[in-house]
């Protein structure tokens, strides 16, 4: 096999075991290769990065409802919720940079 064709055997192993960062890490290695991705890669891709973006979106909605529910409990609440926001967003942004 060549390189392209063990980082995708790679990822189709990750995918089955739901490590969705490490496919996204794989996936950009094959697409930085100077080859056209076939279906089923660019799918692969796809599948990951929304997995990935997915997840931080959901934590996004998580942290929004909890702020809602603390607004009245006190400003030390709220700076820590902001904190955690601040890292999730942070996450998101870093997944999806260089592209």
């Amino acid at each position: 096999m060549d390189d392209g064709e063990d980082l995708v055997y790679q990822v189709k192993l990750a995918e089955q075991a739901e490590p969705y960062e490490k496919m996204v890490e794989s996936m950009k290695k094959v697409a930085g290769m100077d080859v056209e991705l076939t279906a089923e890669e660019r799918n692969i891709l796809s599948v990951a990065y929304k997995n990935v973006i997915g997840a931080r979106r959901a934590s996004w909605r998580i942290i929004s409802s909890i702020e809602q529910k603390e607004e009245n409990k006190g400003e030390d609440k709220l700076k820590m919720i902001s904190e955690y926001w601040q890292v999730v967003d942070t996450e998101m942004w870093k997944t999806t940079e260089n592209w």
